[in-house]
């Protein structure tokens, strides 16, 4: 009988492989060079035998991640609209001539006061892939806070991690096969080694490396990590 060679719920280390998958989607052209066989086909091929082992095997609320995903939207709203309104005012008064290619990289080249949550989210997710370490530095020396800029990346990654919330998973079976710890087993051995690699790849780049480091991505999901209830195999 196989056992679980993972130390964490089998709901979490799911989603968290998931994780890592979306943030190596994100980053797969410099990825590819390392490997051939990671292609954008690779990586959706094994999205979806994560998406099919929670389904199949853990029945999840489907609707839990988007009643989460509402709920935390609305709290960071206002919030959000705030710094992303301070860093484009600081950007415009410290850059001149050059704010407006700048705004543009950061996706915040528009009125934000008449955006809606559609639209903030897709804002914020252009600024976290904007803002390079490069831009960063750039932005920071004129004497904007990094805390500004790392609370509006913070803001992305919540959005990204709503469905990974503590109620969500509470909602798994009780009950797994043997077939589905062996799917399980499979896909972690998959995505650890994914993990390996690209943390090395991204050694020098802190905040990348953390998006493929397993143990970080678990961290961020929140308290409910711990294998201290896992299901048990029929």
């Amino acid at each position: 009988m196989s056992i679980r060679i993972y130390s964490y719920k089998d709901v979490v280390m799911l989603m968290a492989a998931k994780s890592i998958l979306q943030s190596m989607q994100a980053n797969l052209g410099e990825l590819s060079m390392v490997r051939s066989n990671w292609t954008e086909a690779y990586v959706m091929d094994l999205i979806t035998r994560i998406e099919n082992a929670i389904e199949n095997f853990l029945g999840l609320d489907k609707k839990q991640p988007l009643r989460e995903a509402t709920d935390l939207l609305k709290k960071i709203v206002a919030p959000a609209l705030r710094d992303l309104s301070f860093i484009k005012t600081q950007v415009e008064v410290d850059f001149a001539e050059n704010a407006a290619e700048i705004l543009k990289t950061l996706g915040i080249n528009k009125n934000l006061r008449n955006i809606d949550q559609e639209e903030l989210i897709e804002v914020l997710y252009s600024f976290k892939k904007g803002i390079a370490p490069t831009l960063q530095n750039e932005i920071t020396q004129k004497g904007t806070n990094p805390a500004l800029i790392e609370n509006i990346i913070g803001y992305a990654t919540q959005l990204e991690q709503a469905n990974l919330s503590q109620e969500g998973m509470k909602t798994a079976t009780q009950n797994v096969s043997q077939e589905a710890v062996d799917a399980f087993n499979e896909i972690y051995t998959e995505v650890i080694g994914i993990s390996k690699i690209a943390s090395k790849f991204y050694q020098d780049d802190k905040l990348k490396k953390e998006q493929f480091t397993f143990t970080k991505v678990v961290k961020k999901m929140g308290s409910a990590n711990k294998k201290d209830d896992d299901p048990q195999v029929d």
